[in-house]
């Protein structure tokens, strides 16, 4: 991906900064690896789901941080006692340390987390605050002269 020059961007607006910073973010994404793989998916008009596939991760092993829009999910494998009893002669699932990281839009939440066999649920919701909610404006008759 090429850079994006911001700097026109800074000269003629005010307060746009968060989306300069999204796109530098978008960027620098690329050279992240694939792993654990995950799927985002919209269940509700405004709810989403993130599912990664985090086999053989515990939940004390799995951390999510939601801090200035950026959802962080990170895990850190922790030596197995299984591996020390036993020779293992092939690896097939992939137990690495990992850091995926997510750019949230405004007003939205993590409500939830789960870990679902072998899958890490993340639930997501929309809150629009009532002065951004649309509403509704009577029209009135003008009073008439006496």
């Amino acid at each position: 991906m090429t850079n994006l020059d911001m700097t026109p961007l800074y000269r003629s607006t005010i307060g746009f900064d968060r989306l300069a910073n999204i796109f530098d973010a978008l960027g620098a994404t690329e050279n992240s690896s694939a792993f654990p793989p995950y799927n985002v998916a919209r269940t509700g008009e405004t709810d989403y789901r993130i599912s990664m596939a985090v086999a053989g991760f515990a939940e004390d092993e799995l951390e999510i941080i939601e801090r200035g829009g950026v959802l962080r999910v990170r895990g850190g494998a922790t030596s197995d006692g299984a591996d020390a009893e036993s020779q293992l002669l092939y690896r097939g699932i992939a137990k690495r340390n990992f850091e995926r990281r997510f750019q949230l839009a405004d007003n939205i939440q993590v409500s939830s987390a789960h870990l679902d066999n072998g899958l890490l649920h993340i639930e997501l919701v929309r809150e629009v605050p009532e002065a951004e909610k649309p509403r509704k404006i009577n029209i009135s008759k003008p009073a008439q002269a006496a």
